[in-house]
């Protein structure tokens, strides 16, 4: 029975004081996803949780290995009388996003996230939920602990880092594991099977400024942006939501185009690869302006409640007063930072030919800010489908960032991967999924990266597919998985690993 709990920002809770899901269905999931909420695993800080699986494949006599990057492989040998069958890698990657409300006090390194039930959803207390990809986790530790499924070798892979580079990815040697096929299970959307992704690069701008001493006669104030939607920067590019750097800025714009102000301070956005929900500027003006820049920002303020209704109902635009700071941007990297900002794209740049309402290419605008030596960084990621595109995504934003005199690097990036639409493993989950629920699954790319398109430039010709419960607000503390779809995915994911062919 489902129950709903309410939220107290201050508490913390553990597993021995309250369990919250142990209830729900089914049962192996939640109680080990429950567990993997009590772990912080932010990415490159997995070590608890690296430790957490391998004392778990310890104490259920499971078999198990770490290589050089910290990606874990946990086998379960064949049920008697199915050594024939072929062998399936499950895949999830055991780092989360870390994304928390600004008044909430959570301590990423020490803290548990604080499930909470709500109509049919789980989510979080005042955080991302982290079932991106924890749900995935449990689920493969469900499976290794399930004694009535029979079923050939399970190989399961955990990887590192998933969410800041893909380096668990990138770093996996081609023998790492034995199978040739594998179920990824880091999908948001139950009824989509996914046979393809984006591949996906950053572009990272730094400029330098003066730091100029204030004036006398002047007044600081502290402008904020929040209450954005934000979301995942490949699943939900293409909604709309606000970006909090873009619109901090374009107020910045608007305002320095009627009355003098100086730039102190501007700190928005933190994550590459989550639209940024957040932006606060500190700016320094003249006492006689205040009035004006009130009447300016209220203005604004006015402007985008009417752009985007109801989509973002939760906007909040404030400012106040504060201390005057001892320094502000020069004038000429002031309007170098402004312009750069305001060139920047941000959103979906091409839709996809081949498949209806799918993203092609897009670029999100991820962070922008000052730091104490007297530099600006500018984070961007790129995504599409198309290789070509993508780098001319990255090339797009580089032109914006050069001309106002940044210097520019790119990452390495990541590559996409080709939809096979004769996929063995395709078959067979498609066929498991119209007789389980009597309906046929739709089947898609996906504009979002995925370690499979990684793991397909490695290991050539394997065979893969991509599924998963839904999940919404991926990346943002909105965070929140749909109940009856976890049991939707368990049924799926189950009878999939129970009717893997004969080799």
């Amino acid at each position: 029975m489902e129950k709903n709990i309410k939220f107290v920002p201050c508490e913390r809770y553990t597993l021995s004081s309250m369990s919250v899901l142990s209830q729900l269905n089914p049962a192996p999931i939640w109680i080990y996803f429950e567990e993997i909420c009590n772990i912080p695993r932010l990415s490159k800080n997995e070590g608890k949780l690296r430790k957490y699986l391998l004392d778990f494949a310890k104490k259920n006599n499971l078999e198990s290995k770490e290589d050089e990057i910290g990606n874990i492989l946990i086998i379960k040998p064949p049920t008697p009388g199915m050594e024939n069958r072929k062998t399936v890698v499950l895949q999830s990657h055991m780092d989360m996003v870390g994304e928390k409300n600004a008044d909430y006090p959570h301590n990423w390194t020490t803290d548990p996230i604080v499930p909470v039930i709500m109509d049919g959803w789980v989510t979080a207390n005042g955080t991302t939920l982290g079932a991106d990809d924890g749900i995935g986790i449990a689920s493969q530790m469900a499976i290794l602990t399930d004694k009535n499924l029979k079923a050939g070798r399970i190989e399961c892979l955990f990887t590192v880092d998933e969410e800041s580079g893909m380096t668990g990815a990138i770093n996996l040697k081609p023998d790492f594991f034995s199978g040739r096929t594998l179920l990824n299970l880091d999908s948001e959307d139950e009824g989509i099977l996914f046979i393809g992704c984006a591949g996906g690069m950053d572009t990272i701008g730094t400029m330098n400024y003066n730091a100029i001493p204030v004036e006398n006669g002047s007044c600081a104030f502290k402008i904020s942006v929040t209450g954005l939607h934000g979301g995942h920067s490949g699943d939900e590019i293409h909604k709309g939501y606000g970006n909090s750097v873009k619109i901090i800025n374009r107020m910045l714009w608007n305002i320095s185009n009627k009355i003098e102000i100086s730039v102190a301070a501007f700190n928005g956005g933190n994550l590459r690869n989550a639209i940024p929900r957040e932006a606060f500027a500190t700016i320094v003006l003249n006492k006689s302006e205040i009035e004006t820049l009130k009447n300016r920002i209220d203005s604004f303020y006015s402007t985008l409640l009417d752009e985007f209704g109801e989509l973002e109902k939760d906007l909040k635009i404030s400012y106040r007063e504060v201390d005057l700071p001892s320094f502000v941007i020069d004038k000429e990297s002031q309007e170098k930072f402004l312009n750069a900002l305001t060139c920047c794209p941000h959103g979906v740049i091409a839709w996809s030919k081949e498949m209806d309402d799918m993203v092609e290419t897009s670029t999100n605008l991820a962070s922008a800010k000052f730091s104490d030596k007297n530099t600006i960084k500018i984070v961007t990621t790129q995504r599409s489908s198309v290789e070509s595109s993508k780098h001319y995504a990255a090339t797009m934003v580089e032109s914006c960032l050069r001309l106002a005199g940044a210097e520019v690097v790119h990452s390495d990036g990541y590559p996409g991967w080709k939809p096979n639409l004769t996929s063995e493993i395709l078959k067979i989950t498609r066929k498991s999924y119209l007789e389980l629920f009597e309906k046929e699954p739709l089947v898609r790319a996906i504009h979002a990266g995925l370690e499979c398109g990684l793991v397909n430039e490695k290991i050539k010709g394997i065979d893969m597919i991509s599924f998963g419960p839904t999940i919404r607000g991926a990346h943002t503390p909105e965070e929140k998985i749909e109940i009856k779809t976890a049991q939707m995915f368990w049924d799926l994911l189950t009878d999939v690993v129970r009717n893997m062919p004969v080799k």
